[in-house]
């Protein structure tokens, strides 16, 4: 998280202007106030999905209560990796805390005055002023870590209310049975949760050796596969060594990865076919490899999966 003043933020960064008067319909984030004050509200959930319209009633809500707000697309993998973290974070610090879902594709004006460059994205709200808190999966410890943080700096800028769920005590919830993970699956979960993404592979491939066909474990180990090699990576040079080195495979595949990890896919398949088309025959097949990994990562029925499957088919007949 960066500095705590909250005035200055996100300065220059983010703007919430336009969004922050505008006439909202009745939604999720429009809570009122819990009975007899003392810095409570209701909400129907502690985790709500926010659109352009009701994103001022998410402002509103900020003044009582920290909101975390959670940018993120149905093609991105890693944003498939960290929401379930925030969630169960979220959940367990029983409303100090709520979790606002902003679908960027579905949302442009909210995706554009946050700047979501990359995703997922991570930035909290305090009394109607964005604190940024981080872009990309991170392990569920340093979520816990940066949630502590924030806590502290809303209590700073006396935002110390609760939320508390409509209709919380009113009768038994019901409590959904999930099936039982399978072992190496759970092993991988627990594995990615506590950011050890080497251990979390191995148990991937072990699950796609007893069965090949494992479609959640091969997407699995492609989402895992992506966050290990782009872990710690500095996007900055690694841009700047693949200008250096245009048919550099490794520095172009780098690139490659970042920009899927941060949800500029059209430009990470780009660059791959382009260096594709470039390389003779027999010096393809570490590009080939990669593209159908990062393929099953953003999904065989994505738009943009499509299109780059046709090109690559071009190239290779």
């Amino acid at each position: 998280m960066s500095d705590p003043a909250l005035g200055p933020a996100l300065r220059g960064a983010v703007d919430l202007s336009t969004l922050r008067n505008r006439p909202a319909a009745p939604s999720a984030a429009d809570a009122p106030a819990a009975p007899g004050g003392g810095g409570g509200v209701v909400v129907p959930s502690l985790v709500i999905d926010v659109t352009d319209e009701t994103f001022p009633q998410v402002l509103e809500l900020s003044r009582t209560v920290p909101v975390v707000v959670d940018l993120w697309a149905e093609w991105c993998g890693p944003c498939k990796q960290l929401s379930p973290v925030l969630e169960r974070v979220v959940t367990e610090l029983a409303g100090r805390v709520v979790l606002a879902k902003v679908d960027v594709d579905a949302n442009p004006q909210l995706s554009q005055a946050f700047r979501a460059q990359s995703i997922p994205m991570v930035v909290a709200l305090v009394g109607g002023q964005p604190v940024p808190l981080f872009n990309g999966a991170v392990p569920e410890q340093q979520v816990r870590e940066v949630f502590g943080q924030l806590l502290q700096l809303a209590a700073q800028n006396g935002v110390t209310g609760t939320a508390s769920v409509d209709g919380d005590g009113d009768a038994e919830p019901e409590t959904a049975v999930e099936p039982a993970l399978p072992p190496l699956h759970a092993e991988a979960y627990d594995a990615i949760e506590a950011g050890d993404y080497p251990r979390a592979i191995t148990a991937y491939e072990k699950a796609l050796a007893e069965n090949p066909r494992d479609a959640e474990a091969r997407a699995g180990l492609g989402q895992v596969r992506l966050l290990d090699r782009v872990q710690g990576a500095d996007l900055q040079a690694a841009r700047s060594a693949a200008a250096a080195a245009p048919t550099d495979i490794a520095a172009q595949l780098t690139v490659a990865d970042l920009d899927v990890a941060g949800g500029h896919v059209e430009d990470a398949f780009i660059r791959l076919l382009d260096l594709f088309a470039q390389l003779p025959s027999d010096g393809r097949a570490p590009v080939q490899e990669r593209l159908l990994e990062l393929f099953g990562v953003v999904g065989d029925a994505d738009p943009r999966v499509i299109a780059a499957r046709g090109r690559l088919a071009s190239l290779l007949f």
